[in-house]
């Protein structure tokens, strides 16, 4: 994996990010509670139809919503169909930005910063421009930051361009279990690290702490004999686990204080985890130092002198 160059600490001063933008989700007792997606335009649907090269996908090494939509468009053989733009893994003052293009600038959509098109898209829209971000290229606006329901758009919507040879992660008879395990996973593991992290009360923290294990020790036993979530075949629900256990010991064990153990003190998880790793799509989409440095750098961690931490070592996911 290309490794992201490390901006200078002049740099970083302009790129550290406080809680400000996360205080209208706090609540009074110190929970946090996430913003709603704005854009909920269905990819492939009746307004916005299926077909290659009408959209564009911008994501982000750091962001697990958005990395999973990217290890889909991949492991289903769709990088001619959905194009991809990419941001810094460290969120600006003002937002994501295409630091890592030539110019600083996404060289399709010709922005500098993402909100940018979401001003463009909805003047009135107040709230954060976040990642995943789907935008239809026709017109050059936002349809969707949807995460919720983006991937499961693309995989039942997209099946004229989907590789021949790609698994099936949606299957018809699997999507209403997949559904209730996928909500079960939000609400309990993905974003479950964040409300703990996130927390501004002892009693809001300790709650999603307890929540977090006691869903991880139930899904430990469930892959006690089983290859995957669902058996042998590979699904959407894989993908929106992985993406957490990908930044569980590198990020979220020590700045979101979700320490009890780490993800290699589970072994079904952690050889769960090191399978899907080593599948293609997921390992190409898998950037360790991206994760370290957005979660570090970034408006996760007080971390006031921009210190990198050198471990924990991932080269153990090689194995």
């Amino acid at each position: 994996m290309k490794k992201v160059k490390f901006k200078t600490r002049k740099d970083l001063k302009t790129m550290a990010v406080a809680f400000s933008e996360d205080k209208n989700e706090i609540t009074k007792d110190g929970s946090f509670n996430r913003q709603k997606n704005y854009f909920t335009g269905v990819l492939g649907g009746e307004e916005f139809p299926a077909e290659a090269g009408r959209y564009r996908l911008i994501w982000g090494e750091i962001c697990p919503w958005s990395h999973r939509v990217a290890i889909i468009r991949r492991l289903l053989g769709l990088e001619d169909v959905i194009s991809e733009g990419k941001v810094y893994p460290v969120r600006t003052e003002k937002g994501w930005r295409f630091s890592l293009d030539a110019g600083d600038r996404d060289p399709v959509l010709g922005i500098e910063y993402l909100a940018e098109i979401y001003e463009q898209t909805d003047p009135d829209y107040t709230g954060r421009a976040t990642i995943p971000t789907i935008v239809d290229l026709t017109t050059e606006k936002v349809i969707s930051n949807d995460y919720h329901n983006i991937t499961t758009q693309i995989e039942s919507n997209f099946t004229d361009f989907i590789a021949p040879d790609a698994p099936e992660l949606y299957p018809e008879n699997l999507r209403s279990d997949i559904d209730a395990l996928n909500d079960v996973l939000f609400n309990e593991v993905n974003n479950a690290v964040y409300k703990a992290g996130f927390a501004k009360s002892q009693e809001a923290y300790e709650k999603n702490y307890h929540l977090l294990f006691n869903q991880l020790d139930k899904l430990e036993q469930r892959l006690s004999d089983r290859k995957f979530l669902f058996g042998d075949q590979l699904t959407d629900s894989d993908i929106r686990l992985y993406v957490t256990l990908a930044r569980f010991d590198v990020a979220y064990y020590s700045i979101f204080r979700t320490n009890r153990n780490r993800l290699i003190d589970f072994p079904n998880l952690w050889r769960y985890a090191k399978t899907l790793y080593h599948i293609p799509a997921f390992h190409e989409t898998t950037n360790f130092q991206s994760i370290k440095m957005g979660y570090s750098l970034g408006n996760h961690a007080e971390n006031p002198r921009n210190l990198l931490a050198l471990g924990p070592d991932t080269s153990i996911w090689e194995d």
